[in-house]
């Protein structure tokens, strides 16, 4: 929050771990709220922060304050079964997947996908919840050993793995629900931890000064370049975040190797920007985020809860 002290604005930071709030109360006096709660805060002590944000951003609304990735936006954040609902109803093509609340149905369910499949918990963030199974004897011998992870919503998605075209990912950042910047992001395709925050190097190899996803993020090897997609692909991602609600955030995109088909796998009402983004990107995206956050605020305080660190 380095940008909002150098610009003098008032802020209190809110710690979802540890919090509580009156139903009866009047609405605050801020002039707005910004939620910065990662669903994978359940790896850091913080599981007990994930529903409740739900709850307190629902009771802020109710009391008509402004709220930035609100209610709605944080219900798509923890639940990956219901980004991909939001993608079908929108004609936007994903990754095959089907839902299970019970690891015994995971075989049965893998029925139709093409292997390798992966099962990925409802609730992640940061890869986390996430195995591939090369064929379904892989996986029933998981079912078997008890060894299946299904979130702490008791719900996972299994899904067909994709081959990425070229060994990277597309992650499109926006702002407003509009596009702000594009990386991509180069990966063994045997990690799933693809947080932007994390990536250590550039496409030529240069050192970034990462920023923090989580405090003890490892040097992942991953490396990155800044990139701009096709227009198609801006109009559809503007258009996920329009209906989800998302004011601030992210969205994941693959080229399957298979067949060259664009399929959009993650939606994240969070954006933590790539690191030494001015050297990644040629902008710092903070200075944009504040500036947003400024001019819907209309007056100095801001009330924001923090990310889980």
């Amino acid at each position: 929050m380095n940008e909002l002290s150098e610009r003098g604005i008032r802020y209190e930071q809110q710690d979802p771990r540890y919090h509580f709030f009156a139903i009866e109360e009047e609405k605050p006096q801020v002039s707005l709220f910004f939620n910065r709660m990662s669903p994978s805060a359940y790896l850091r002590d913080g599981v007990q922060g994930v529903y409740y944000t739900l709850n307190y951003l629902k009771h802020l609304e109710t009391l008509g304050v402004k709220v930035i990735n609100g209610f709605k936006a944080f219900t798509y954040e923890t639940s990956k079964a219901q980004q991909l609902t939001l993608m079908q109803s929108l004609g936007i093509k994903f990754p095959k997947a089907h839902v299970i609340n019970h690891a015994s149905r995971a075989v049965e369910a893998s029925k139709g996908l093409r292997f390798p499949v992966v099962v990925k918990a409802n609730i992640g963030g940061s890869g986390a919840g996430i195995t591939k199974y090369n064929t379904p004897a892989d996986l029933q011998q998981a079912v078997d050993n008890n060894t299946i992870d299904l979130g702490i919503d008791h719900t996972a998605l299994v899904q067909e793995f994709i081959p990425a075209r070229g060994g990277y990912i597309t992650r499109v950042e926006t702002l407003g629900g509009k596009y702000l910047y594009a990386i991509k992001v180069y990966t063994s395709g045997e990690s799933f931890n693809l947080c932007p925050a994390d990536i250590c190097q550039t496409t030529a190899g240069t050192e970034l000064v990462r920023n923090a996803c989580a405090v003890d993020a490892p040097k992942n090897g991953l490396k990155v370049e800044a990139y701009t997609p096709p227009q198609e692909v801006i109009d559809t991602v503007e258009t996920i975040m329009e209906k989800s609600g998302i004011d601030v955030g992210g969205i994941e995109y693959i080229i399957d190797d298979r067949d060259g088909e664009i399929l959009y796998y993650d939606v994240n009402a969070l954006s933590n920007f790539v690191a030494d983004a001015v050297n990644v990107i040629g902008f710092n995206p903070h200075k944009k985020l504040v500036d947003f956050l400024e001019a819907k605020a209309e007056v100095a305080p801001v009330l924001e809860t923090a990310e889980q660190l």
